[in-house]
């Protein structure tokens, strides 16, 4: 039977990580056009730092704009401004979250219709934040980046050569 001691450590434990968990959660609320320069501005620190589907892409930064690292409540909410303008944002759906105490994982999926092209896909998301004093100091979202940049896809291909013993193939033919 565990000790009176160790559930009190259990229970503060839950409930360091409870505020992290929510201000993570607040903020992705409040990502909508309207809502999330405001939500930037209470909940990501001044110095935070966001990473977007890579550290460092110069191609991918050329359709995504927002991919690479940043810094800044301003870096948070120009990315969801910009991801309202490039798609219609069909489902956004949380399935997990998890939180151990500075530390927040969310997963869960997303559908997204490209304005311009209208392709529809369907992608997995993972986030990795951290919140101090409440305000978020880092977030790491990843997607099926090869889903959301070929959603604006219009022509051409890849030809792809994976290994020696795999012929050369074609990817990306309409």
């Amino acid at each position: 039977m565990p000790s009176a001691t160790a559930a009190a450590q259990a229970t503060s434990s839950q409930d360091q990580s409870a505020a992290p968990l929510a201000v993570v959660m607040e903020f992705l609320s409040d990502t909508a056009p309207e809502k999330v320069e405001a939500a930037a501005t209470r909940l990501v620190a001044p110095d935070a730092v966001y990473v977007s589907l890579s550290f460092d892409n110069p191609e991918l930064k050329e359709i995504e704009p927002w991919a690479g690292t940043a810094k800044g409540p301003g870096a948070y909410s120009s990315t969801f401004l910009r991801v309202a303008k490039y798609w219609k944002i069909e489902d956004f759906t949380i399935t997990d979250k998890l939180a151990a105490g500075e530390d927040v994982a969310i997963f869960g999926k997303f559908t997204y219709r490209s304005v311009e092209v209208g392709h529809v896909f369907t992608s997995p998301f993972s986030i990795h934040a951290k919140v101090r004093d409440g305000k978020m100091v880092y977030l790491q979202f990843l997607e099926d980046t090869y889903a959301s940049a070929s959603s604006f896809r219009q022509s051409g291909s890849w030809t792809v050569k994976t290994t020696k013993a795999t012929p050369a193939f074609e990817v990306g033919v309409k």
